[in-house]
């Protein structure tokens, strides 16, 4: 059984990091995401770009409404991921307005922002690769 799980932080306290304290925590971070690897328990893992990144999507009728932002009622329970490949923002947007639960709530379409240790792995498409050689 797989578990998703979503990493809530504080945008502000993240903004708020010295170059040094934000590369140390994102080093911690892709360490302890090595640890999950190596242990049998990542399937794939990927950092959000931060909100002011996000477009939210509704569909009514026949009709797309688009708002900047993660500006999904908190009625609405999340239901799924989608991960998706897209030229552009434009295009993902276009993809996420298609899919058939946009017409019952809302989806938050964000570029994701990949971090990978660039002298021992490399992240494809959310599966880390071993380095060859």
């Amino acid at each position: 059984m797989q578990y998703l799980c979503l990493i809530y932080q504080d945008e502000a306290k993240l903004r708020a990091l010295s170059a040094g304290e934000y590369d140390a925590l994102i080093a911690e971070t892709l360490d302890y995401r090595d640890e999950l690897q190596r242990g049998g328990h990542l399937v794939a893992s990927n950092a959000l770009e931060l909100t002011d990144a996000a477009m939210s999507i509704r569909v009514r009728g026949n009709m797309a409404y688009l708002t900047d932002g993660p500006f999904v009622e908190t009625k609405e329970q999340l239901g799924g991921y989608l991960l998706i490949e897209a030229r552009d923002f434009n295009e993902a947007i276009r993809v996420a307005t298609r899919f058939p639960p946009a017409r019952l709530g809302g989806i938050e379409v964000r570029p994701v922002r990949v971090h990978a240790h660039p002298e021992s792995a490399t992240l494809v498409a959310g599966v880390i690769d071993s380095p060859v050689g």
